[in-house]
């Protein structure tokens, strides 16, 4: 635990938040300032700061919590679908440095766009070379 994070505090019950679903690996809250009706954030209890922190085993139950987050929204509100999503690094939005997950419902005519709307800068190198730099660096391992 971090003691200066907001997310931890929360997790420790030290500031109030909504709640709506919590084991012994996750937390999941409503987010306080919602971009939809039950915009929630669902976060590891242990402090990671990024994705990458994880185990294999951390993520399993980071996933599974999240499964259980959107079927909680699902059978609640009855979204028509779900844009999930991280912000991993402060480039990408991270403004808490605690990992954590946007589970954000949608329903046809809310004016949200997909996940492809948040960024549009084409890359100069081609599909291969991208692929073969990848493949390269991946085969090191």
């Amino acid at each position: 635990m971090d003691n200066n994070c907001i997310f931890c505090k929360i997790i420790k019950k030290e500031l109030e938040s909504k709640i709506i679903y919590e084991d012994q690996n996750v937390i999941s809250f409503l987010d306080i300032n919602p971009h939809t009706i039950a915009h929630t954030v669902v976060i590891p209890k242990k402090h990671y700061s990024t994705i990458l922190d994880l185990s294999n085993d951390d993520i399993l139950q980071l996933f599974s919590g999240l499964q259980k987050v959107v079927d909680l929204i699902k059978k609640t509100i009855n979204p028509d679908g779900f844009n999930i999503g991280i912000n991993h690094g402060r480039v990408a939005g991270q403004v808490i440095d605690h990992l954590h997950i946007h589970v954000l419902p949608r329903f046809f005519n809310d004016g949200g766009g997909s996940i492809h709307s948040i960024i549009f800068n084409k890359p100069k190198e081609s599909l291969d070379e991208i692929y073969e730099k990848i493949k390269k660096y991946g085969n090191r391992s």
